[in-house]
């Protein structure tokens, strides 16, 4: 029996839904890459850096020499080494100087009897004094003929005046000229001629003097103050032989402190609390013996200056075994009577 043919409904095949997808997760998914492509880059780019730089210092290393040059060795040791071979340089000519062993370039002068000389008195004296030191070539200090026999008698006078800061300027050939007229300057060739160099020109003319001429003692004089050079010879005639001898008007007195003052003193501060100089002999006239003046002449390079040439001078002979001679004839004042030295 043929069975009946149903009818069949023709299926539905219905399509899935797609999910649903957030629009906040796209933007993380995105930053998220962003950011590993940038640490991937940083670290490729560190990576060649250390390459770079490795390769720099190994063709560094392969190219530094074994032996150190001296712009290297200044760089490291910060110039400690530069300093200590100029220390040692200083010394070795410090003993060379004691040993007598360096030439002597200037010619001594001495008596025409061969004696040794009794002074050698430097007076000192500035580009703008020629009209004082004519004043002083017509008063006490003998010229020509009278200088060469005062010479002759064992006594040296000459005006110390270094040189101009622009060499051979006008100021340096009128000294040159003058002194090719009158013969009676010493100029200081390592000297610069000013006001605030004056402790320095003290060691410069100390051991020039030394090593031009033989003599007792050494004397300094200002330029301000009129000369007894005849009591000045018979107060040194007495001291002969007299080694060791500081000779002056000895005083002390208070440190200026204060900038901008008349005689201020930039290291005050090394005086002690009471700012007080100590015992030297003032600077308008003093004296050194012989062995004194060759100790500045040997120490020169190491010794300390103030901002005077009688302070520093006093400190340079307070450290060695010298004689403090205070002498008040040697206290210039305006009045000449038992002086031999006044104020001009």
């Amino acid at each position: 029996m043929d069975s009946l043919p149903t009818s069949m409904k023709p299926e539905r095949r219905g399509r899935s839904k797609p999910l649903p997808t957030s629009s906040p997760s796209i933007v993380m998914a995105f930053f998220s890459c962003l950011a590993w492509l940038y640490v991937a880059g940083r670290l490729w780019q560190d990576a060649e850096n250390r390459t770079l730089l490795t390769g720099l210092l190994k063709k560094n290393l392969d190219q530094r020499p074994k032996v150190l040059s001296v712009e290297d060795k200044l760089a490291v040791l910060g110039c400690k080494d530069l300093e200590r071979r100029i220390v040692e340089a200083e010394m070795e000519l410090t003993l060379a100087k004691s040993q007598g062993f360096l030439k002597n370039k200037m010619q001594k002068s001495s008596s025409s009897s061969g004696q040794k000389l009794l002074a050698v008195i430097g007076v000192y004296t500035g580009f703008g004094s020629r009209l004082k030191r004519n004043m002083f070539r017509g008063s006490w200090m003998p010229r020509g003929d009278a200088l060469k026999k005062l010479e002759e008698r064992g006594v040296v006078i000459r005006f110390v005046i270094g040189r101009s800061a622009n060499r051979g300027d006008s100021l340096d050939r009128n000294i040159d000229e003058e002194n090719r007229t009158t013969k009676d300057i010493l100029i200081l060739e390592g000297h610069e001629e000013a006001q605030e160099e004056l402790p320095k020109k003290a060691k410069i003319f100390f051991s020039t003097a030394i090593q031009m001429w033989d003599a007792e003692f050494y004397v300094k004089v200002d330029d301000n103050i009129n000369l007894d050079l005849e009591g000045l010879v018979e107060l040194l005639d007495r001291r002969r032989g007299h080694d060791g001898a500081y000779i002056g008007c000895m005083k002390s007195g208070d440190v200026i402190s204060e900038e901008g003052k008349p005689w201020y003193e930039p290291e005050w501060w090394k005086f002690g609390d009471e700012k007080s100089y100590f015992r030297h002999a003032s600077g308008s006239l003093f004296i050194l013996s012989k062995n004194l003046a060759q100790y500045i002449n040997i120490n020169s390079a190491s010794l300390k200056t103030y901002a005077h040439d009688d302070t520093s001078v006093g400190s340079w002979m307070m450290g060695i075994q010298s004689t403090f001679i205070d002498d008040s004839h040697l206290c210039c004042s305006s009045t000449a009577q038992d002086k031999v030295c006044s104020l001009a």
